[in-house]
């Protein structure tokens, strides 16, 4: 099966991409990196009139840290999650995350921005937008705005964006240190879509966690937080019993839905599992600092 026929447009500013997408009136897809589109396209899951490519727009692309946060425009591509420095220091859940997302083809095109505007809960960068507390700057006709994270992921791809807008850029709060992160996830063969996957980001300044953020990918409609797991262990030592405190409190936070492949009761053991599992790592971490 071939793309349909449809107009090409290479934008290099913001207000020329948003022009573009308001001349197709709504019948037009931005693209970047292109991975989750082109094989859409192929397949004719999509079919715009007009694709409007995004990918030279120098508005969209730089890694820096500003005021507190770690600012990534909208094309930083997969592999500089991987590697880059700035991201390794102020955003280290994402880099720790990035290694298991695909292959190394795809992490060297895709774009960080698509792939959480696309919004697939079973992939890696939106979940850890959650863990992160990230906010996501949108920009539109009516101008720019910035939602939490929590506020971004709606329902099954759906997103806070709205027609002809733009995801300009991921902000997320330069890491502390008194800050302790971890990711893993369980997947058949590393590289394929995960069974489940989770990132957690502790906040500890002495024995004591403070702010817990879990974020879960693959068990539900979206990324999911886990209020309950992350309420079970404020305020405790990250020791056993509050990690099983943790595992227990799963079953309020997630409700993994039939699919086909996973058994929804599997699928929230494996949660358990890989929560106990990074729990204890960061409990390992911290004994050692110790």
């Amino acid at each position: 099966m071939k793309a349909r026929a449809f107009d090409y447009i290479r934008p290099a500013t913001v207000a020329e991409a948003l022009a573009a997408f308001a001349e197709a009136e709504g019948d037009a897809s931005y693209i970047a990196g292109g991975q989750s589109l082109i094989p859409a396209l192929a397949l004719r899951l999509q079919a715009p009139a007009r694709l409007i490519d995004i990918g030279h727009i120098a508005a969209l692309r730089g890694i820096a840290v500003e005021d507190g946060w770690l600012r990534l425009g909208a094309l930083t591509r997969h592999v500089e999650a991987h590697d880059h420095p700035l991201i390794a220091v102020h955003a280290p859940l994402l880099a720790l995350a990035a290694p298991y997302v695909a292959h190394p083809a795809i992490r060297n095109r895709g774009t960080l921005g698509g792939s959480v505007a696309l919004a697939d809960p079973a992939s890696e960068f939106p979940a850890m937008m959650l863990a992160m507390a990230a906010e996501i700057e949108i920009v539109g006709a009516e101008g720019t705005r910035r939602v939490p994270a929590d506020a971004f992921f709606q329902d099954l791809y759906q997103t806070a964006l709205e027609p002809g807008e733009l995801l300009a850029a991921l902000h997320i709060p330069v890491a502390r240190p008194e800050q302790r992160c971890a990711f893993d996830e369980i997947a058949r063969r590393r590289g394929d879509y995960a069974l489940v996957g989770c990132g957690i980001r502790l906040t500890m300044p002495r024995d004591r966690v403070e702010e817990a953020h879990i974020a879960f990918l693959a068990v539900g409609p979206t990324p999911m937080r886990a209020p309950a797991a992350e309420a079970a262990l404020i305020g405790a030592r990250l020791d056993a019993e509050a990690i099983r405190r943790a595992q227990a409190a799963l079953a309020r936070d997630l409700d993994p839905p039939e699919d086909g492949e996973v058994p929804p009761a599997m699928r929230l053991h494996l949660a358990r599992v890989l929560l106990g599992r990074l729990l204890g790592r960061l409990q390992d971490q911290i004994a050692e600092a110790a």
